[in-house]
């Protein structure tokens, strides 16, 4: 793996995002709709949007990024590009860290316009610092690519890789604490919600929009899901195959 062809991927995943107006509009605007409906349907409740409008701005990218990762990296290999790509000089390493940087760069555009509407605009309360608030979307948007790019060796169409969503990421969803404190599910629940990375998402979401200063506790969180992140790259990597089928 070299800096010169892990760059040359990220060049080229982002010149193709740019060219698919319908990728941008679901990374970019999408999220930006969501929160604004969100608001409309709480309108007349701002406690209720300030409670769980934050831990959304995290959830949102997670959902979006795994989408558009786990279908574009399928439809590369599906049309063969990744096979003439990967019989190129060009390293799995190279390959995967290409588009974990190519998502990630617009993963920050998205969570930085999501978070300007939805504080700006929308007059979402946030007590922490907003660069927290970015730093964890954008954790969240690279945690949902990672994960986009580990599933989507499994997948043989891109219907096959969109029916990973509801075993990736619908359980994650119901289980991280949005819906119902996590302190009081089940015990086998609450050990479940232990193991999925969303869930710590949302914790440091929720501390972040409680507490003025960001807590060792929400660093802690912070790490954990950086380090799923990390090893869904790796699972990614370990997963691709050289030819496609």
């Amino acid at each position: 793996m070299t800096a010169k062809r892990t760059w040359a991927t990220t060049r080229r995943v982002i010149a193709q995002l740019r060219r698919d107006p319908r990728s941008i509009a679901l990374m970019i605007v999408v999220p930006i709709v969501l929160m604004a409906l969100l608001k409309w349907v709480f309108d007349d409740q701002p406690q209720v949007f300030n409670e769980i409008g934050l831990p959304l701005l995290g959830i949102f990218p997670f959902i979006t990024m795994f989408l558009i990762t786990s279908v574009a990296t399928l439809r590369e290999r599906t049309s063969g590009t990744l096979e003439r790509l990967l019989a190129m000089p060009l390293g799995k390493g190279d390959l995967i860290i290409g588009y974990q940087l190519a998502f990630g760069f617009f993963a920050f555009i998205q969570s930085l316009v999501a978070v300007a509407v939805a504080v700006g605009l929308l007059g979402l309360d946030v007590v922490g610092p907003l660069w927290a608030v970015v730093a964890v979307s954008v954790l969240v948007a690279l945690l949902g690519t990672s994960m986009g790019l580990a599933v989507s060796a499994f997948a043989r169409t891109e219907f096959q890789a969109v029916q990973f969503m509801p075993a990736v990421v619908f359980p994650q969803v119901l289980l991280c604490g949005l819906l119902a404190p996590r302190e009081s599910m089940a015990p086998v629940l609450r050990f479940i919600s232990d193991l999925l990375p969303l869930s710590y998402a949302v914790d440091a979401m929720t501390a972040i929009s409680t507490q003025p200063d960001v807590s060792g506790v929400t660093w802690r969180n912070m790490a954990i899901v950086a380090g799923f992140a990390i090893a869904g790259l790796i699972v990614g990597a370990t997963t691709l195959p050289r030819q496609s089928e």
